[in-house]
């Protein structure tokens, strides 16, 4: 990270103290041992963010940023140790509002194998719809000793 990566994340994480009610000013204020404590992380790496000496590790991260009211994800982002791309929201990762999965999409969540796929998806489909297999839900020797394969 550079030395301006670094003043900005570090000014950025300054203005959120303050935002909250942390001392960070004034030497005697409490605000980054108060901080410190309130997280659980070492006073050291909190004045070493605030005197531009080094970014903070993850954990330390994770730990101040529910006090600062952001999440990781932006830490991480700010921080400059990964972008919007490398690090998606989950609405991002969710397919259209119109999609259906089918029973081979969910076989595969499942960690079903290629070659039981088709046993999978028969079986679960005459639980799904009982008419399914020529109405009759009772299942017969063969069956049984298909799905067992």
């Amino acid at each position: 990270m550079s030395i301006q990566g670094l003043d900005e994340f570090a000014g950025w994480v300054e203005g959120l103290m303050r935002a909250r009610g942390y001392d960070i000013d004034s030497p005697r204020g409490g605000g980054k041992s108060r901080i410190a404590d309130e997280a659980g992380v070492h006073r050291a790496a909190v004045t070493r963010l605030l005197q531009r000496q080094s970014m903070p590790d993850l954990e330390t991260m994770r730990r101040i940023a529910p006090l600062l009211g952001v999440s990781v994800r932006d830490m991480l982002i700010r921080s400059g140790r990964v972008t919007p791309e490398e690090l998606p929201l989950a609405a991002d990762l969710l397919p259209p509002g119109d999609w259906q999965p089918t029973m081979q999409d969910f076989a595969r969540w499942l960690g079903v194998p290629d070659e039981r796929m088709d046993v999978f998806v028969k079986v679960v489909t005459q639980f799904l719809d009982p008419e399914a297999e020529g109405g009759d839900v009772r299942a017969t020797g063969e069956s049984r000793r298909a799905a067992q394969d």
